[in-house]
């Protein structure tokens, strides 16, 4: 795809983030973009946010349960950048701020040294992760209707928008994550609920994946990066006024309330 039609094409997905409207997606203009060009045209947004002045937190993994693998027909899921300006302080999620927004619990994975790719183990991913802390992450597709096509959600940064990080901080030593259960729940009412193992087996095996598809364009994983894992529940719309709870067994509670 022509350097120009990529950068122009990040340009409108950015400008549709900041204007907080939805767009069609790109394949309806573009019906022959490929994976690679969804990433090419993501590689050039993370480049003007940077450009911007924002800072990468570190990488999220999308599309990690097997239903949503098969629902989209790949065999491995997707990645895209949690920014500074993602992460919320506070226990209030700004409805103007966003388009149409879900939460999905997570585990994040904070690693204490680089993993470089290929052949990365979720083993070695454990070996190397100095923390892991549950994670709310707020995706909000650009798209109208969260209507899109693999390319098209790989190049929009994989629906990156927000995330709550809990406070609660554990060695994942001595943690059975793939057994480690989760509920979601809006207004006090479980709206889905999973365990690790939703996770492509078991979370750590989501970040040695993200590792080995970072290692094909000569990239890795850094120590200090916060990196999300992907979804362990479903991901739940969001409405104002809605008070949010994500329950992590052995990881602590994740609150907030969803404002105008």
């Amino acid at each position: 795809m022509d350097k120009t039609v990529i950068k122009d094409l990040a340009r409108f997905l950015v400008d549709a983030e900041v204007e907080k409207k939805e767009v069609l997606k790109l394949t309806n203009e573009h019906p022959d973009l490929t994976v690679e060009d969804g990433y090419a045209i993501q590689e050039q947004l993370v480049q003007m946010k940077l450009e911007q002045g924002y800072r990468i937190v570190g990488p999220k993994m999308g599309l990690t349960s097997q239903a949503k693998m098969k629902q989209m027909n790949v065999n491995e899921p997707i990645y895209g950048y949690i920014f500074d300006y993602m992460v919320v302080n506070g226990q209030e999620l700004s409805m103007s701020e966003l388009i149409h927004p879900k939460v999905e619990a997570e585990i994040a994975f904070i690693l204490g040294k680089d993993i470089e790719g290929p052949g990365i183990t979720g083993a070695q991913v454990l070996a190397a992760t100095e923390y892991v802390v549950p994670a709310l992450e707020i995706i909000d597709s650009r798209y109208q209707n969260f209507q899109f096509t693999l390319p098209d959600v790989i190049a929009d940064n994989a629906s990156s928008s927000r995330v709550f990080l809990g406070s609660t901080i554990k060695r994942p030593d001595n943690m059975e994550l793939d057994l480690l259960g989760v509920t979601l729940s809006i207004n006090g009412q479980i709206k889905d609920l999973g365990a690790g193992a939703a996770v492509v087996g078991h979370p750590a095996n989501s970040v040695a994946m993200l590792a080995n598809m970072l290692a094909r364009k000569g990239l890795k994983l850094k120590a200090g990066q916060i990196i999300l894992s992907g979804g362990i529940t479903g991901a739940v719309m969001l409405n104002v006024g809605d008070s949010v709870t994500g329950k992590f067994d052995g990881l602590g509670t994740i609150d907030f309330i969803v404002k105008e």
